[in-house]
C-alpha cells in the first residue's frame, strides 16, 4: 500500500525538479543574453569615433565609412540570435576593412586617440566573446535538457524549447590556411 501511494509522490517530486531546472536554465539564457547585448553596445558606442579618427586621415573613402556606419546600425536593429549574428558577421568584416585602411596611413596608425580606440575595441572584441561562450554554454545546458529522456516529457508538456547558438565567425576564419614554402 505504501509503494503505490510512493510512486506517484516520487514521479511528481521529480517533474517539479525538472520543471524548476528548467526555469532555472532559461533565466540563465535570458541573463547571459543580456551579457552579450551589453558588451555589443559598448562596442557600438565606440565605432563612430573609430570612424570619425579614421575619416580624418582618408577622407576619400566615404564608401567604406558609409559601410561601416550601415553595418553598425543594422546590427543596433537586429533582433533574435541569428539576425544579430549574421549582422555581426557583417560589422566585423567592415571593420576589418577600415582597419586594413588605417594601415595605409603610418600618421594615423601613431596616432594616440585611434590607437586608444583600436585597444579598447580588442578588449570589448574579449569580452564578448567570452559572453558569447556563457551564452552558448548556458544554451548547451537547455538544449541537452530539452532533448534527453525524461526530462523531454516536461518540456513538450510546459513548452520549453531548444535554443540557439550565438555564432559570430567568418567563413574565412573555416578555411585551412594555404601554406607556401
Amino acid at each position: 500500500m505504501f509503494l503505490i501511494l510512493a510512486i506517484p509522490i516520487v514521479l511528481l517530486l521529480a517533474g517539479v525538479l525538472i520543471y524548476n531546472r528548467f526555469v532555472r536554465l532559461q533565466n540563465l539564457v535570458k541573463e547571459s543574453w543580456s551579457g552579450i547585448d551589453v558588451q555589443l553596445k559598448r562596442r557600438y558606442d565606440l565605432i563612430p569615433n573609430l570612424v570619425r579618427s579614421v575619416q580624418g586621415y582618408a577622407k576619400h573613402e566615404r564608401g567604406l565609412f558609409e559601410s561601416v556606419t550601415q553595418a553598425r546600425t543594422k546590427a543596433i536593429e537586429a533582433q533574435g540570435v541569428r539576425p544579430q549574428a549574421e549582422a555581426e558577421n557583417t560589422l566585423t568584416t567592415q571593420l576589418k576593412s577600415l582597419f586594413a585602411l588605417a594601415e595605409n596611413y603610418p600618421t594615423l596608425k601613431a596616432n594616440e586617440n585611434f590607437m586608444e580606440l583600436q585597444q579598447n575595441l580588442s578588449k570589448i572584441e574579449d569580452e564578448i566573446q567570452m559572453a558569447r561562450r556563457y551564452y552558448n554554454g548556458t544554451v548547451r545546458d537547455l538544449n541537452i535538457l530539452v532533448e534527453s529522456f525524461p526530462s523531454n516529457l516536461i518540456a513538450k508538456w510546459s513548452g520549453f524549447q531548444p535554443k540557439e547558438f550565438f555564432e559570430i565567425e567568418l567563413a574565412t576564419q573555416r578555411a585551412t590556411p594555404e601554406v607556401k614554402f
